[in-house]
């Protein structure tokens, strides 16, 4: 299969709610993702930011795999590093070389915002994404905490 790989500007919104919807299915998660989409200015807005990157992967000029990444400036010295916050392929497009192509696309963005590296975490039991993530770097195993902001758990 043939892929195009696009970093999404102001004004790609027909290819973000795409994006939206490869997530919701890939994570079987439909309502968070399209449960309350934000509307054009919101997303304007998101897509304009230095500190976010949208990269997609189109099969036939539809979203078949994306990246959602944010920029982290770092405090202790002048650099940054990107968060991959989201990355899924479409079930009938995985094992062709998707997802690592979409890191590939995200390495030059992540120089030209003076990132030191590209991170991202994966559950245990996403046997998938460990490997695929074993394969690009270097594995750290840490503990990760969410914690409330909400003032009804304080």
């Amino acid at each position: 299969m043939e892929y195009q790989y696009k970093k999404l500007l102001v004004g790609d919104n027909e290819f973000y709610f795409q994006m939206l919807d490869c997530f919701g299915k890939a994570f079987e998660d439909l309502e968070t993702y399209n449960g309350q989409r934000p509307d054009y200015d919101y997303i304007s807005e998101l897509l304009g930011r230095d500190t976010f990157i949208a990269l997609v992967a189109l099969n036939g000029g539809r979203v078949v795999g994306a990246i959602a990444a944010y920029v982290l400036e770092k405090f202790e010295q002048a650099r940054s590093e990107v968060y991959i916050y989201d990355l899924a392929v479409d079930e009938k497009h995985r094992r062709q070389g998707v997802a690592t192509k979409l890191i590939e696309h995200l390495k030059p963005i992540a120089r030209d915002k003076k990132a030191s590296v590209i991170y991202v975490q994966a559950d245990y039991g996403d046997d998938p994404a460990i490997a695929l993530y074993t394969k690009l770097g270097i594995r750290e195993d840490v503990m990760h905490f969410d914690i409330s902001v909400s003032e009804d758990e304080m």
